[in-house]
């Protein structure tokens, strides 16, 4: 039975000596566990000593008892220089009744460092099964999401729209007014749940590289923000997520490391505590070494989240972090809504602004390699080596197109991520107007479609298309389309509005001069008469189709410039 190279198991029994107040697992001792498993698997890959460089989002679904066993297992998912991600699953199981649950589940990146200083390359991970390949293709996209998170961040704070709120916002608004109400006399003042710790780095603390080990700074990092949470409501509060660990730089034995907690604000039930850990040996300056943000709840008896009271933030340094709070509220509530949750459970047409494009285009590119990289397509129909598969699943029928064209790939990818040049070739396509240039990769296009039937009327969508190009060699170029809403193009009487689930190209280099290139669609019901002959095998228009385009992109490809697009943010 295959199992994958670097997958590394632990299993754990927890103890009381791993338990809070409440007979629960320590989530600090938790991340000790997870980072450990990890490393072991990176290092299983690269053949010599890894460290953590950053920990993505965690959200705890469970909890865990004294008594119960962790099990945690960690693979490497992709490689790319000399950083590697790894994906940890956290589950729990109950010995007396044999059940099993999902506790969570994290990305972490780590790091290759050679013992004798040089520059390691690490060699590629080949995917051998469809997770390993859809996890393989969208850790790239994870990535470059890694990378633009300090700039989204600075995007949603200098946005118009989120300052407005924030001015309309009970505490800047009692400010304004000079007026102090009941709720603001009642709020908790921020300087109250400060928190200060210091710890000395021992070779206990320390990994086999002699550096301090991550997951023993993310523990204390986690306590002094339990700390902090605590002195807020006066209760034991519980940590239900946890906003990227990002390690800045090493910290060795005979540091003493500074941890420095503070609530930031609170929102009705949760509360968001920033974190931070310093490090200084003799009379040098301090040294960052982490921040993350930590989101917590206090339950009742139910274990329902109270309500918690509002915070009174200093004037400077303290009206900055209750801000940056909210927007990283809304980048939270965007990450889990928008990325984390299954294709299935979006709904069709996501509203779009500038504050959530970046989680759109993200979660559109994520949906068609995830669907690419299914193994249960079956041939449906084929001719003159155009082939028609099909897939049903989940209620709904997914169909690919897949074919071999005379063209180079980059050439075919920046024609065909061209929406507005589609209506030269295909039949369904009336009108294409460009609405919106997002940016470089991201466009947002209105299509009008003939109707359905000869009394009906034309349909229309409103598509975000969003393009990759390869992260490595072998990758292929990505054009993904999926409907969103907009403001400015609400739906008329007069046109039915469509909604696409999931669609794009995938186009592979098989040469320099030739291109397999793949349609695929996730048919909704304004989709499916389109194609639904096809499908029946009563025509063969999918071919004609194809060959139009094969044509269109023959005819101009002298037109498009030449240039190597392989992915260089990546």
């Amino acid at each position: 039975m295959y199992r994958n190279p670097t997958e590394v198991k632990k299993s754990q029994i927890v103890m009381p000596c791993h338990a809070n107040h409440c007979q629960e697992l320590s989530v600090g001792q938790l991340l000790k566990w997870m980072d450990s498993t990890a490393c072991l698997s990176a290092e299983r890959h690269a053949g010599c000593p890894c460290v953590t460089a950053s920990v993505d989002d965690i959200y705890f679904e469970h909890t865990i008892g004294v008594g119960q066993v962790v099990n945690i297992k960690a693979k490497a998912n992709r490689a790319f220089n000399s950083s590697m991600e790894v994906g940890i699953e956290v589950t729990c199981e109950d010995l007396f009744n044999g059940r099993c649950w999902k506790v969570c589940y994290a990305y972490a990146t780590f790091v290759a460092r050679h013992p004798g200083g040089e520059k390691v390359h690490l060699r590629q991970l080949v995917p051998r099964t469809q997770a390993e390949q859809a996890e393989h293709s969208v850790a790239a996209e994870r990535r470059r999401m890694r990378l633009i998170h300090h700039d989204i961040m600075k995007d949603i704070l200098n946005n118009e729209s989120f300052q407005k709120s924030i001015t309309e916002g009970f505490y800047i608004r009692q400010l304004s007014s000079g007026t102090e109400s009941q709720d603001l006399q009642e709020a908790v003042p921020t300087e109250r749940t400060q928190v200060e710790s210091v710890e000395l780095v021992l070779p206990t603390h320390a990994n086999h590289q002699v550096n301090t080990f991550g997951g023993q700074i993310m523990a204390w990092m986690e306590n002094v923000a339990t700390i902090a949470a605590s002195r807020l409501c006066n209760a034991h509060p519980t940590l239900k997520a946890i906003d990227m660990f990002h390690f800045r730089g090493p910290s060795s034995v005979g540091d003493r490391l500074v941890l420095k907690a503070i609530v930031n604000n609170t929102f009705m039930n949760s509360m968001e505590v920033g974190v931070c850990a310093e490090a200084y040996k003799g009379e040098e300056p301090l040294r960052h070494i982490n921040s993350a943000f930590m989101t917590f709840e206090v339950l009742d008896e139910a274990g329902r989240p109270r309500t918690l009271p509002p915070i009174r933030p200093e004037p400077t340094e303290g009206k900055r972090r209750y801000q940056e709070a909210i927007a990283r509220k809304k980048i939270r509530l965007d990450r889990k809504y928008i990325i984390s949750c299954k294709q299935t459970e979006m709904p069709l047409s996501v509203p779009w602004d500038p504050s959530n494009q970046v989680y759109l285009s993200y979660n559109n590119v994520f949906a068609l390699k995830m669907l690419a990289a299914r193994d249960n397509w079956v041939l449906n129909h084929e001719k003159n080596q155009v082939s028609l598969y099909t897939m049903e699943e989940d209620k709904s029928l997914c169909f690919k197109v897949e074919a071999e064209v005379a063209v180079p790939a980059a050439t075919a990818f920046l024609l065909l991520s061209d929406l507005t040049c589609r209506q030269e070739w295909d039949r369904h396509y009336n009108l294409c107007e460009l609405i919106t240039k997002v940016d470089e990769d991201d466009m947002i296009y209105r299509v009008v479609t003939p109707s359905v039937s000869e009394a009906g009327k034309v349909q229309d969508f409103v598509l975000m298309a969003s393009r990759r190009p390869p992260c490595d060699r072998g990758d292929p170029y990505v054009v993904a389309l999926r409907s969103v809403t907009l403001p400015t193009h609400q739906p008329t009487e007069d046109v039915n509005r469509g909604e696409v689930m999931c669609a794009g190209f995938t186009i592979y280099d098989i040469s320099s001069s030739t291109a397999k290139i793949t349609y695929y669609n996730q048919a909704s019901a304004e989709v499916l008469p389109y194609i639904s002959t096809d499908i029946a095998g009563l025509s063969s228009s999918f071919y004609s189709s194809f060959l139009s385009c094969s044509r269109f992109l023959l005819e101009h490809k002298a037109d498009a410039p030449a240039t190597n697009l392989v992915s260089t943010a990546l």
